[in-house]
């Protein structure tokens, strides 16, 4: 596979539709064009003409878009065929053009690719791309078009700048140590060193709001059998996503709902009812629920304030919890509060958040969905914000470090070297979200991620 061979692909999704649309790339695009058109469309131009086959037939007939280089999508020349939306009439079109000489069909994405490969769009741009397409939510695909249209990278390219003049000072102070004033030692670097680490911190606090959009909080309902785990289920989805009864054991297997609570994406799991299980089937269940639980963001807790066994919950709390990786938050449900006549709500007890609630009858769920949205951090007013990525979130960590570090390295010792030196460090995270910075082997698995065809 090269770069410079010229590419075609399907750009709507497979299957029946009113359009059609074929998208060609490359130095061969013209020759496309003439052979299938007959001519080569105005630039730009809506051109209704026949596709034709290699024996001159009409294969169909439609709208030619032509977009020479580089004022295109991708920076090459591009051509659009868009006909009729079935699937015979697109695979014979696509047949037709790939027999001709130079042309291949495109691998996943890289059409977008090669747009970031020819400077038409940085990497954070062309992420935004996919993300608009699995966009969940609406707060997400606007998030998503703020992104790609440089919302994100504007934000990432001002602290590049501002670190690119701290690099240029203290380079300074290190090249002309023999200058009246001590550069590293009047508060200068240190004060600007500052706005950078603030600057970055409201980047990294908006950037976790954007990836909570983008991939959602994984939140697993574990408990003992009948604590009302699956009536929970029910109450947040709003719908009989589980089968409820009164026989302990009956959620055998990991039940999943993807819900929304004022535009960020929950993924919310049913498991098993943790206890010593009687049969083969339950003991699967069991080990389910907690490949589940230790993979979660949170843990809803389910406990039957009706029961009058103190050690009903208690018996399994303690294993639970040793379990459980050390930073997972855990909020306690006391369920059945309609039954109690407990005061609903949200407390704390032992360090843990407790809400008490009633799955059957919906009292305090409302209270726990504003438990779930706020625990995350997550502002319902996304107006202006951007999608982030796992690997952002990353590149943004590791920045953060590198600046303490040098901060550390310019009050403990003065030391310029190792400042200027974690400066750069930090410069180069903030790159890799734009591709400034960026690997072959990284970029070959985001593009492959992308539909074919974008």
């Amino acid at each position: 596979m090269s770069h410079s061979d010229t590419i075609v692909a399907q750009a709507t999704p497979p299957g029946r539709g009113g359009v059609g649309i074929l998208r060609i790339s490359g130095a061969k695009a013209a020759e496309v064009a003439q052979a299938v058109l007959g001519k080569l469309p105005k630039p730009r131009y809506a051109d209704y003409l026949p596709f034709t086959d290699a024996d001159g037939s009409v294969l169909d007939q439609g709208i030619a878009l032509w977009f020479p280089g580089p004022n295109s999508f991708t920076g090459e020349d591009v051509l659009e065929l868009q006909g009729h939306g079935g699937p015979v009439i697109l695979d014979l079109l696509l047949k037709r053009i790939v027999a001709l000489p130079g042309l291949r069909i495109a691998q996943p994405g890289e059409f977008s690719e090669r747009a970031f490969l020819n400077d038409k769009l940085d990497l954070a741009q062309a992420e935004a791309i996919a993300d608009l397409i699995d966009a969940s939510s609406e707060q997400a695909a606007r998030s998503a078009v703020n992104s790609l249209q440089g919302a994100f990278s504007l934000r990432i390219n001002a602290l590049v700048e501002a670190l690119t003049h701290l690099r240029i000072y203290v380079e300074a102070a290190i090249d002309f140590p023999d200058e009246e004033i001590d550069f590293l030692s009047d508060g200068k670097i240190e004060a600007q060193l500052n706005v950078v680490i603030g600057d970055l911190d409201g980047v990294r606090a908006e950037a976790r709001q954007g990836s909570l959009l983008r991939e959602g909080m994984k939140v697993v309902i574990a408990g003992r059998p009948n604590a009302g785990k699956s009536s929970l289920l029910n109450a947040l989805a709003g719908r009989e996503a589980a089968i409820v009864t009164d026989i302990a054991g009956t959620t055998r297997d990991v039940l999943r709902e993807h819900i929304h609570i004022d535009g960020m994406p929950l993924h919310i799991i049913d498991t098993a009812g943790l206890r010593e299980a009687s049969d083969e089937v339950e003991r699967i269940g069991i080990e389910r629920a907690w490949q589940e639980i230790e993979q979660a963001d949170r843990v809803l807790f389910m406990v039957d304030g009706t029961t009058t066994d103190a050690t009903e919950a208690a018996a399994i709390w303690p294993d639970f919890v040793a379990r459980l990786p050390e930073a997972l938050p855990i909020t306690v449900v006391r369920n059945k509060a309609d039954m109690t006549g407990e005061v609903l709500g949200l407390t704390e007890v032992n360090g843990h958040s407790l809400i008490r609630l009633s799955a059957r009858t919906g009292e305090g769920v409302e209270a726990l969905r504003d438990h779930l949205k706020q625990s995350m951090g997550f502002a319902g007013n996304m107006e202006g914000g951007f999608l982030a990525r796992r690997r952002h979130l990353q590149a943004l960590e590791l920045a953060a470090t590198h600046l303490q570090q040098g901060k550390h390295q310019l009050l403990g010792a003065w030391a310029g070297e190792l400042l200027a030196e974690e400066l750069r460090l930090a410069q180069q995270a903030l790159s890799e979200i734009t591709g400034e910075f960026t690997s072959d082997d990284l970029l070959g698995r985001i593009f492959s991620s992308f539909c074919i065809g974008k």
